[in-house]
């Protein structure tokens, strides 16, 4: 799991096979302390997130089918999994 930052939204009229009827949003990868680290990426949103939300993130594509329960659809990656209410180190 990454933890990330809620960055943007993504409005696609034309959408790849397993992205149809989804909200994708732009994450930008977090340390524990907020700061930015690597690249953003994009992320099919199954929480309801939005921007400025601090999320995890699961960017490995057989756990991210599982919990959309469609194991056919290779081309979706990364999933938002659920939104962090307080991190305390």
């Amino acid at each position: 799991m990454i933890l990330a930052k809620i960055i943007g939204n993504v409005v696609s009229t034309v959408k790849a096979t397993g992205y149809e009827s989804r909200k994708i949003l732009i994450v930008q990868p977090i340390d524990p302390s907020g700061e930015a680290k690597g690249k953003s990426f994009l992320a099919v949103d199954t929480v309801q997130a939005g921007v400025g939300d601090t999320v995890l993130v699961l960017e490995e594509g057989g756990s991210a089918r599982m919990i959309l329960d469609e194991p056919d659809t290779f081309t979706i990656k990364a999933i938002i999994a659920g939104i962090v209410d307080h991190i305390t180190m």
